[in-house]
Protein backbone atom coordinates (compact mmCIF):
# COMPACT_ATOMS: atom_id res chain seq x y z
CA UNK A 1 0.00 0.00 0.00
CA UNK A 2 1.14 3.52 -0.69
CA UNK A 3 0.51 6.44 1.63
CA UNK A 4 0.69 10.21 1.27
CA UNK A 5 1.71 12.76 3.87
CA UNK A 6 -0.52 15.81 3.48
CA UNK A 7 0.10 19.39 4.57
CA UNK A 8 -2.60 21.92 5.38
CA UNK A 9 -4.62 23.10 2.38
CA UNK A 10 -3.16 26.20 0.73
CA UNK A 11 -6.46 28.12 0.71
CA UNK A 12 -6.76 27.74 4.51
CA UNK A 13 -3.14 28.77 5.04
CA UNK A 14 -3.34 31.81 2.75
CA UNK A 15 -6.40 33.06 4.61
CA UNK A 16 -4.53 32.78 7.93
CA UNK A 17 -1.44 34.44 6.48
CA UNK A 18 -3.66 37.31 5.35
CA UNK A 19 -5.11 37.83 8.83
CA UNK A 20 -8.13 35.52 8.95
CA UNK A 21 -9.08 34.36 12.45
CA UNK A 22 -7.95 30.99 13.75
CA UNK A 23 -10.11 28.18 15.18
CA UNK A 24 -10.76 30.29 18.28
CA UNK A 25 -11.71 33.40 16.32
CA UNK A 26 -8.43 35.15 17.13
CA UNK A 27 -5.93 36.75 14.77
CA UNK A 28 -2.74 34.61 14.57
CA UNK A 29 0.18 35.84 16.67
CA UNK A 30 3.35 36.89 14.86
CA UNK A 31 6.73 35.71 16.19
CA UNK A 32 10.34 35.55 14.96
CA UNK A 33 11.95 32.11 14.83
CA UNK A 34 15.11 31.30 16.74
CA UNK A 35 15.55 28.46 14.22
CA UNK A 36 14.73 25.69 16.67
CA UNK A 37 11.54 23.63 16.66
CA UNK A 38 9.20 25.79 14.58
CA UNK A 39 7.66 23.42 11.98
CA UNK A 40 5.40 24.99 9.34
CA UNK A 41 2.36 22.80 8.71
CA UNK A 42 2.07 24.01 5.10
CA UNK A 43 5.53 23.48 3.56
CA UNK A 44 6.36 20.83 6.20
CA UNK A 45 9.76 22.44 6.76
CA UNK A 46 11.15 24.36 9.71
CA UNK A 47 10.85 28.13 9.84
CA UNK A 48 14.41 29.42 9.59
CA UNK A 49 16.18 31.52 12.20
CA UNK A 50 15.13 35.17 11.92
CA UNK A 51 12.05 34.39 9.82
CA UNK A 52 8.58 35.49 10.89
CA UNK A 53 5.98 32.87 11.67
CA UNK A 54 2.40 32.66 12.92
CA UNK A 55 1.17 30.90 16.05
CA UNK A 56 -2.51 30.00 15.96
CA UNK A 57 -5.17 27.57 17.06
CA UNK A 58 -5.98 24.98 14.41
CA UNK A 59 -8.70 22.32 14.27
CA UNK A 60 -7.98 19.75 11.52
CA UNK A 61 -11.59 18.59 11.43
CA UNK A 62 -14.53 19.91 9.40
CA UNK A 63 -17.01 20.26 12.27
CA UNK A 64 -17.13 20.74 16.01
CA UNK A 65 -17.66 17.48 17.86
CA UNK A 66 -16.15 15.88 20.97
CA UNK A 67 -13.15 14.42 19.11
CA UNK A 68 -12.31 17.55 17.12
CA UNK A 69 -9.03 18.39 18.84
CA UNK A 70 -7.87 21.98 18.54
CA UNK A 71 -4.38 23.10 19.34
CA UNK A 72 -1.46 25.36 18.51
CA UNK A 73 0.41 25.17 15.21
CA UNK A 74 3.00 27.26 13.39
CA UNK A 75 2.96 28.61 9.83
CA UNK A 76 5.42 30.73 7.91
CA UNK A 77 4.15 34.30 7.96
CA UNK A 78 5.18 34.69 4.32
CA UNK A 79 3.63 32.58 1.59
CA UNK A 80 5.40 29.25 1.27
CA UNK A 81 4.84 26.42 -1.16
CA UNK A 82 2.66 23.56 0.03
CA UNK A 83 4.58 20.35 0.53
CA UNK A 84 4.10 17.78 -2.20
CA UNK A 85 1.83 14.87 -1.34
CA UNK A 86 4.33 12.04 -1.14
CA UNK A 87 5.15 8.92 0.81
CA UNK A 88 8.42 10.51 1.98
CA UNK A 89 8.63 11.46 5.64
CA UNK A 90 8.28 15.27 5.94
CA UNK A 91 11.52 17.14 6.64
CA UNK A 92 10.09 18.78 9.77
CA UNK A 93 9.55 15.47 11.60
CA UNK A 94 12.83 15.47 13.52
CA UNK A 95 11.78 14.33 16.99
CA UNK A 96 12.56 10.78 18.04
CA UNK A 97 8.89 9.77 18.06
CA UNK A 98 5.36 10.99 17.39
CA UNK A 99 1.78 10.02 18.17
CA UNK A 100 0.27 8.25 15.17
CA UNK A 101 -3.50 7.82 15.46
CA UNK A 102 -6.27 6.67 13.15
CA UNK A 103 -9.60 8.39 12.58
CA UNK A 104 -12.80 7.06 11.03
CA UNK A 105 -14.80 8.59 8.20
CA UNK A 106 -16.89 10.26 10.93
CA UNK A 107 -13.73 12.21 11.99
CA UNK A 108 -13.60 10.48 15.35
CA UNK A 109 -10.68 8.68 16.95
CA UNK A 110 -10.65 4.95 16.27
CA UNK A 111 -9.86 3.55 19.70
CA UNK A 112 -6.86 1.27 19.89
CA UNK A 113 -5.25 2.83 16.81
CA UNK A 114 -3.03 5.38 18.52
CA UNK A 115 0.47 4.99 19.82
CA UNK A 116 3.80 6.71 20.25
CA UNK A 117 5.82 5.54 17.26
CA UNK A 118 9.53 6.02 16.46
CA UNK A 119 9.85 8.58 13.66
CA UNK A 120 11.44 6.14 11.23
CA UNK A 121 8.47 3.76 11.72
CA UNK A 122 5.66 6.27 11.07
CA UNK A 123 5.06 5.24 7.45
CA UNK A 124 5.00 1.54 8.31
CA UNK A 125 2.59 2.17 11.19
CA UNK A 126 0.27 4.17 8.92
CA UNK A 127 0.30 1.38 6.32
CA UNK A 128 -0.61 -1.12 9.05
CA UNK A 129 -3.46 1.10 10.24
CA UNK A 130 -4.77 1.42 6.69
CA UNK A 131 -5.22 -2.35 6.55
CA UNK A 132 -8.23 -1.71 8.78
CA UNK A 133 -11.45 -0.73 7.00
CA UNK A 134 -12.48 1.56 9.88
CA UNK A 135 -9.44 3.87 9.46
CA UNK A 136 -10.11 6.71 6.99
CA UNK A 137 -6.99 8.77 7.70
CA UNK A 138 -4.18 9.15 10.21
CA UNK A 139 -2.81 12.11 12.14
CA UNK A 140 0.79 12.59 13.14
CA UNK A 141 0.98 14.56 16.40
CA UNK A 142 3.71 15.62 18.77
CA UNK A 143 4.40 12.92 21.36
CA UNK A 144 5.28 15.63 23.90
CA UNK A 145 2.54 18.22 23.37
CA UNK A 146 -0.05 16.48 21.14
CA UNK A 147 0.23 19.29 18.54
CA UNK A 148 -1.03 18.40 15.07
CA UNK A 149 1.82 17.89 12.58
CA UNK A 150 0.28 16.48 9.39
CA UNK A 151 -2.21 14.04 7.97
CA UNK A 152 -1.60 10.74 6.23
CA UNK A 153 -4.01 9.27 3.69
CA UNK A 154 -4.07 6.28 1.40
CA UNK A 155 -2.54 7.17 -1.98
Amino acid sequence: MTIQFKALPTEDVRALQQGAPDAYGRIPERKISDGDGVPCRHCLKHVGEGEAYLVLAYRPFPDLQPYAETGPIFLHERECERAAETDALPEMLESSDYIVRGYGSDDRIVYGSGGVIPTDAIAARAETLFERADIAYVHVRSARNNCYQCRIERA
